[in-house]
């Protein structure tokens, strides 16, 4: 999925992303300190759309709202995550000795 995200100018930076679907709500990780994390705090408004490996889009972009979430909430996302995706579980190990911080992304549809 192709996540895009928007400046304060409002300029938008799409980023592939993984993915999972819960409660009618999809779920996104990365770094705590990523860019699209600085800008989802600034601006919620986000834009969806199916894209292959590379981020090529390959279907209608839809509008959303981010929000970061912690708790139970996102560690029910972080284990549906860890099931579909084999290799975030050697990533979240190589976080874990890096002492790299995760951030869960929820996205709405607007």
């Amino acid at each position: 999925m192709s996540l895009e995200t928007f400046k304060k100018n409002g300029q938008g930076v799409k980023t592939p992303v993984w993915f999972v679907v819960h409660n009618d709500a999809l779920y996104v990780y990365t770094e705590a300190d990523s860019w699209k994390v600085k800008r989802i705090r600034n601006n919620p408004r986000v834009r969806v759309a199916v894209c292959n490996i590379r981020g090529d889009v390959k279907g209608a972009w839809f509008d959303a709202t981010a929000s970061i979430v912690e708790g139970d909430e996102r560690l029910a996302a972080d284990k549906l995550l860890d099931r579909k995706y084999f290799l975030k579980v050697i990533f979240n190990f190589l976080s874990r000795i890096n002492r790299h911080k995760r951030a869960m992304i929820k996205i709405e549809a607007a």
